[in-house]
């Protein structure tokens, strides 16, 4: 019996066999991406999710006395200065209320719990949205006293308009700054853990 000759039909079927085979194959593994990409997703909140607010553990163990943390933390689009302050920078604090625009924070932006002189849950940690109360620009750390002028107590200076914050924040006179810097919610969920963007009220 003669074997059979494969003609032009049979040549466009096999070729449509192998495309329909391929195109199974190509389609099939496109779908696991999509499946996946929830599960990936999950595993870390969403920059959307960031954007919005979500809260930012910060490593407290990494700041030594009288420096400030860094790289510096970012919530909600906005960076976070969280200063350790030392016992010598505490004491700095006090003794020069009369030359602040508002030396007990009352037309200032804080929690309850920061509307203190030290502008913190605790003497040690501060922690301010790093932003200048005039215009937004990002002030610079100058902690060490005398450093701009003999009386100076040490605390932040903005390089944009002159502004000036002592080492609670509080802005002194003469500054355009009207008001101190922003306190963020923020807590502590353990000793060596600080959590800007949520406090016993839950996440801001």
């Amino acid at each position: 019996m003669a074997e059979h000759a494969i003609g032009a039909d049979d040549e466009i079927d096999l070729s449509r066999r192998k495309f329909l085979t391929r195109a199974t194959i190509a389609t099939g593994a496109i779908g696991a991406v999509f499946t996946a990409v929830p599960f990936v997703e999950s595993w870390s909140p969403s920059e959307r999710a960031r954007a919005q607010g979500a809260p930012v553990d910060i490593d407290l163990t990494k700041v030594e006395p009288g420096q400030m943390i860094a790289p510096i933390p970012v919530w909600r689009k906005s960076p976070i200065y969280v200063v350790h302050r030392g016992p010598e920078m505490i004491k700095r604090i006090a003794g020069h209320d009369d030359q602040l625009k508002d030396p007990h924070s009352e037309q200032s932006d804080q929690p309850a719990y920061a509307k203190n002189p030290l502008r913190s849950r605790t003497p040690e940690f501060l922690v301010l949205v790093g932003t200048c109360t005039h215009l937004g620009c990002l002030p610079k750390q100058r902690f060490a006293a005398g450093e701009l002028y003999p009386s100076w107590p040490g605390g932040f200076f903005c390089p944009c308009h002159g502004s000036r914050f002592d080492l609670a924040g509080r802005v002194f006179q003469g500054s355009p700054a009207s008001i101190n810097l922003r306190v963020p919610p923020y807590s502590f969920p353990t000793e060596r853990t600080l959590r800007v963007g949520a406090d016993e009220k839950g996440a801001a």
